[in-house]
């Protein structure tokens, strides 16, 4: 029966993949000059990450909160999927703002500016390199699963896996998709094998052990507290939460694809694969009756072993270290794609440079050198790894759901397709950042490393932000007030009509010279246009100073300078957008309802004014 169930499984998965590999333009796709990576192509490149991380997270989880681990990855994989979707939604609004690739970096730029985006470059940068070093122990352990190592040539090995992995790199993309995708169907074919195994092992100790970690599940959402229910369920979800690391590269490779729906594509096909493997591989490994204990850096093959047998086990073996290997280079792919998009920013075309294939080989270079020190510093130690994992990854979470919560808050959601629930973003991101500073308190490695980290990378951002900013030759097409008030004393009325418009409006009264129009602009996000309009100024906003601050101050400098005999009168435009769409809208009126009593010598409108069709 079960040579059966093996032999049907198998031949399924031959037609399958044989049915997929006959596609064309299945991994790439060569358009305007370049070659572009498909949905699949960047899903298996992280998939490959999100696999690995059942060769270690387990066994590191089942340290802090013991068997209930098993339903707390499935907890924990329900609510990354959620966070997922916002990804999604922030790589379109990335692609509707022209900005393509850098991921969490890219969107906290552009919500916040460059201070907490070289914040958040650090955390991920933290991830990555964690990622590609806590990997290549892994592969290293579970590879020497049957065999006895000595440590000097084990990290031989760690070195020549991470200098193959740059090797492949500066092969070029196309052929890292193609040679992951072959590591892909090997290892659909050998995880899909050992959950058949898990299946048709499980016997009524496994329900025994099932049953006792369900009811310890149980008793965290029945505390009387509630409190304490949800401290408890946050360290259980701050535990297993390394299981699904990599979920960012995905969006972090949107420079490789054509637009953000191959982003979203790619999403869901992570949903479908490592969402649910990752659950049921660790339910099936610890009921399974082997000592989580004494397999903490091989537990997958020594429930290979019980499983399947001793010789399938060998062949896990094998996949865990290709696999772990693999999400070496999602590491460095992202990495690369993050780094590249910092250094395209700031203008450092030395280390943008790419060869022939399209790679960013200088990038990749010092990736392995500095992945290799780390692997010194912290003698191939894979627990004091995964404590220094968790900080940055969450980390990087918790900045990319706040990036989302503010942008929605003051642009609302009527300019893209895809849309979240912002009261579910709302939730998602309580719960992650709870997981944040539970992890910062119960991982001392990790907090220090991203301190060190974020603090070097931050000051150095702020220097390289402030002598190569691209916005510092944007700041210079700017007006100021006191161009402003020349103009108002050049008019040869002195009834002045004062109109504050968006940069994206566009109507009749520009035409009329007789007024004046003030737009206010971030130099980070938009490049004014209608420059050349004598009564159209362009004010660039501050850093640390929100509109209505720019508004009173335009106003103060009017009022302390303009003649007596010009009388002003000042207009806003009519909020249409909802309240609850955009809330920042009501604000922002509450605020300018303040402005009659501030200046009481001009007058104030707030007007619709109809587009002429």
């Amino acid at each position: 029966m079960n040579i059966l169930a093996f032999g049907i499984l198998n031949l399924l998965l031959i037609y399958v993949f044989y049915r997929i590999s006959t596609k064309k333009n299945l991994l790439a796709v060569y358009q305007n000059g370049k070659w572009w990576l498909t949905w699949l192509a960047i899903g298996i490149i992280t998939l490959m990450d999100e696999l690995t991380s059942i060769y270690y997270a387990p066994a590191e989880a089942y340290r802090f909160i013991g068997i209930k681990v098993i339903f707390y990855i499935a907890l924990t994989s329900f609510i990354i999927r959620y966070y997922s979707l916002r990804m999604i939604e922030i790589a379109e609004i990335l692609e509707n703002h022209n900005i393509k690739g850098g991921g969490v970096y890219s969107f906290a730029y552009f919500v916040w500016g460059p201070k907490i985006s070289f914040l958040a470059a650090a955390s991920i940068l933290v991830d990555y390199i964690l990622t590609a070093t806590i990997s290549t122990v892994s592969a290293v352990e579970n590879g020497a699963f049957f065999f006895h190592i000595p440590v000097a040539l084990k990290f031989v090995f760690m070195f020549f896996i991470i200098w193959s992995i740059a090797g492949l790199n500066i092969l070029g993309i196309k052929e890292n998709a193609k040679f992951t995708y072959g590591i892909f169907v090997f290892a659909a074919f050998v995880l899909l094998n050992l959950l058949l195994g898990g299946l048709l092992n499980f016997n009524d100790k496994s329900l025994e052990i099932l049953s006792l970690s369900a009811n310890s599940f149980s008793k965290d959402f029945n505390i009387l507290t509630p409190i304490t229910s949800f401290g408890l369920i946050v360290t259980g979800i701050g535990s297993c939460i390394l299981a699904y690391s990599g979920v960012e590269s995905v969006l972090q490779t949107a420079s490789l694809t054509r637009s953000w729906r191959e982003i979203r594509k790619g999403y869901s096909f992570l949903a479908f694969t490592a969402g649910i493997v990752t659950p049921l591989i660790v339910l099936f490994a610890m009921t399974s009756g082997v000592q989580i204990t004494k397999h903490e850096t091989d537990l997958i093959p020594a429930f290979a072993t019980i499983t399947n047998g001793k010789f399938f086990a060998v062949i896990v073996s094998i996949l865990a270290s290709i696999t772990l290997i693999m999400a070496t280079n999602t590491a460095m792919v992202a990495s690369a794609e993050l780094i590249g998009k910092v250094a395209e920013r700031y203008k450092v075309n030395w280390l943008r440079k790419s060869n022939k294939n399209q790679s960013l080989y200088r990038i990749h270079l010092i990736n392995a050198t500095f992945y290799s020190i780390i692997l010194i510093i912290t003698a191939g130690s894979q627990q004091i790894l995964a404590e220094m994992y968790a900080v940055g990854l969450v980390a990087s979470f918790v900045i990319n759901l706040a990036s989302l919560i503010k942008y929605r808050f003051s642009e609302g959601s009527t300019k893209h397709t895809y849309n979240t629930s912002r009261i579910g973003t709302l939730i998602v991101f309580i719960f992650i950042l709870s997981v944040f500073f539970y992890i910062i308190a119960h991982r001392p490695y990790g907090t220090l490393l991203w301190l060190i980290i974020s603090t070097l990378v931050l000051l150095f951002g702020i220097w390289l932000s402030k002598e190569r900013a691209p916005e510092i030759p944007i700041k210079k097409l700017s007006k100021t007030p006191l161009d402003v008030i020349f103009a108002i004393v050049e008019l040869p009325q002195n009834d002045v009509n004062i109109y504050f418009k968006r940069p994206t409006e566009d109507d009749e009264l520009l035409k009329n010279p007789h007024n004046i129009f003030v737009s206010f602009y971030h130099p980070r996000l938009e490049i004014p246009d209608n420059m050349q309009r004598p009564n159209l100024f362009w004010l660039s906003l501050q850093e640390r100073m929100d509109l209505y601050d720019m508004i009173y101050g335009f106003l103060e400098t009017i009022q302390y300078d303009l003649p007596p005999e010009k009388k002003l009168t000042i207009h806003f435009g009519w909020p249409l957008s909802s309240w609850i769409d955009r809330l920042s809208t009501g604000f922002k009126v509450y605020k300018i309802m303040k402005l009659p009593k501030q200046f009481p010598n001009y007058k104030f409108v707030i007007e619709y004014i109809p587009k002429k069709k």
